[in-house]
């Protein structure tokens, strides 16, 4: 069976974002606009190229105004947003700790492997599930951070890493 699902895009403060999402609203992607090879790339590792189809189409109303709630410094509003991520058993559990983590508070890699129960072994482990991530800013990968503190890679690059982490003190602390 071949999922239907919409691509939208929406005007955030960092550029265009794009939001695939099926007939439920429940997000399969986002991705900046300026990456849409990688959303593409990420789907078809998860669901294969013949798995889904696209329809240009609005964002979901509700994953929209969330990610709009958030922008305005309502920081648990990415919480909310439902997903349907179809990843390995692991990239689940990663995927689903990178939710937890607390908005303005960064974790390094160590530090998420070790929360996992894993702390030798995972933490390289954590950084291929978190460079799969297909839910950029909603599943909030730009929230680890290298072993010093210092910014590591993000798709969307990493003064979209710097101004994401940067609202996200100014807002936590508010």
């Amino acid at each position: 069976m071949v999922l239907q699902l919409t691509l939208g895009t929406m005007r955030t403060p960092l550029g265009a974002f794009l939001i695939a999402a099926d007939e439920d609203g429940v997000l399969s992607a986002a991705e900046f606009a300026d990456c849409e090879a990688r959303l593409c790339r990420l789907l078809d590792r998860r669901l294969k190229p013949s798995g889904y189809r696209f329809a240009r189409g609005d964002p979901p109303l509700t994953v929209a105004r969330l990610l709009e709630a958030y922008f305005d410094g309502d920081l648990d509003a990415l919480r909310k947003i439902p997903l349907g991520s179809r990843g390995t058993g692991f990239q689940e559990t990663v995927w689903a700790a990178l939710r937890e983590i607390e908005p303005g508070h960064p974790v390094t890699y160590a530090g998420l492997a070790q929360k996992l129960g894993r702390p030798r072994s995972a933490a390289r482990a954590i950084g291929h599930a978190n460079a799969t991530n297909p839910f950029s800013i909603i599943v909030p990968c730009h929230r680890l951070v290298g072993a010093s503190g210092a910014l590591t890679g993000y798709a969307g690059g990493l003064e979209r890493k710097r101004w994401l982490l940067d609202h996200e003190r100014r807002h936590a602390s508010a």
